[in-house]
């Protein structure tokens, strides 16, 4: 015999005495004693009776309460646990509810071992900060398409077209991620958003950099022993990425005449990178016994208040000088003397700014690092910026 069903109506749910009372169809009002109500539904699933909280009576009504109660009925009919799907149905909604920005800073957590620094100059992070979140970093990431990425990255798209890529694959990095955590993501939707946005306009210019002739009188003119002379000095004379030499640790990097940079902290490279050696020259090493009175926390070239120098402070220097020319733009000038001044191999000229030459299989075999070879030559280099020899320099290959 069917179950009678409907029992109530508003006026009985107001008035109701403290207690039980049956709707039918397992669905209960249980009253307090200070006029308070809870809706219950009481069902039965492998044999055991369970009851399953629907709300307060003063947040669901009576129609709602029998609109959820029918719902769960027809769980339980299908041998079903209410209580356990309700549960199965939020972790579902929280997964489709996780917006953008807390996936974008679990992604950055989980790959800071992978970076310089662990990603403490915050150029990893950055793109995805100034130019994605602001826009899409609430929005949870399972409602995120192509069209919400395009609109978000179209006015830098042409204007500043390699910060616009990093973002996006930074942006794809983080859907890629929310998927592996369980969220249901578009993992096409940066690949649509790019081929909506089309072929970017601006061109990759070259870092100013100055002529090979002209680096003498620069290196000369930075001779008043401070941090930031000191630390521009080193770097034109051995041809390293400013990273490396900003961080530099002389107790724990420095050999005798012999600078090790870590292959992680390397531009680009992963944990499995060889670390590079760059030979120290006699000039090299008078400007690093120079700057160990600065030295701080490890650092050679510590910041004036807190960590190491900004490669910003280098530029800074040049810029107020007029100068077009940047730090980075030393590794050209050093490249260009090498390839006009003197008659070096090109796998020494190229491992001597740290680039990997050959393949894989090559480089495997390959049981030199060029070190004694490069360290003539930076010679020569240290030599030719410090006004001393101009002479040309004629290396032979390693056999």
């Amino acid at each position: 015999m069917a179950r009678a069903l409907n029992k109530l109506s508003a006026m009985a749910v107001k008035n109701a005495a403290p207690g039980k009372h049956s709707d039918g169809g397992g669905l209960w009002l249980h009253k307090r004693d200070e006029g308070a109500g809870q809706w219950v539904f009481r069902y039965t699933i492998y044999g055991r009776r369970r009851e399953m909280g629907l709300g307060s009576v003063q947040d669901v009504s009576l129609k709602d309460a029998r609109v959820a109660a029918e719902k769960w009925r027809g769980i339980a009919a299908k041998g079903l646990d209410p209580i356990s799907e309700r549960e199965r149905e939020k972790r579902e909604t929280e997964k489709r509810l996780h917006i953008l920005e807390d996936i974008a800073r679990d992604a950055f957590e989980s790959r800071k071992a992978e970076l310089k620094g662990d990603g403490k100059a915050g150029r990893w992070f950055s793109p995805l900060e100034i130019h994605v979140l602001p826009k899409l970093g609430k929005k949870p990431v399972g409602e995120i398409d192509q069209i919400d990425i395009r609109d978000t990255l179209k006015p830098i798209w042409h204007t500043k077209a390699e910060t616009a890529r990093k973002a996006l694959n930074r942006l794809d990095i983080c859907m890629r991620h929310a998927a592996a955590l369980g969220h249901e993501v578009d993992l096409q939707a940066t690949d649509k958003a790019r081929a909506l946005l089309g072929r970017q306009r601006h061109k990759a210019e070259n870092i100013p950099a100055l002529a090979w002739s002209e680096v003498p009188a620069f290196y000369s003119s930075i001779s008043d022993g401070t941090i930031t002379h000191l630390a521009l000095r080193l770097l034109i004379l051995t041809g390293v990425r400013s990273t490396p030499l900003r961080f530099l640790r002389p107790d724990e990097q420095i050999q005798g005449d012999i600078w090790t940079i870590p292959g992680e902290k390397q531009k680009g490279r992963k944990d499995k990178t060889p670390d590079f050696r760059v030979p120290l020259v006699p000039e090299a090493l008078a400007i690093i016994e120079q700057a160990m009175p600065f030295a701080r926390d490890g650092y050679l070239f510590p910041s004036v208040k807190k960590g190491v120098i900004s490669d910003a402070t280098m530029s800074r220097l040049m810029e107020r000088r007029g100068m077009e020319a940047r730090p980075h733009g030393f590794r050209s000038s050093l490249r260009d003397w090498i390839a006009e001044a003197t008659d070096t191999p090109y796998d020494v000229a190229e491992t001597t700014l740290g680039h990997l030459v050959g393949g894989k299989v090559e480089r495997a075999y390959r049981r030199t690092d060029f070190l004694e070879q490069r360290r003539k030559l930076l010679e020569r280099w240290a030599n030719h910026v410090a006004g001393k020899s101009g002479k040309l320099l004629k290396l032979v290959e390693a056999s």
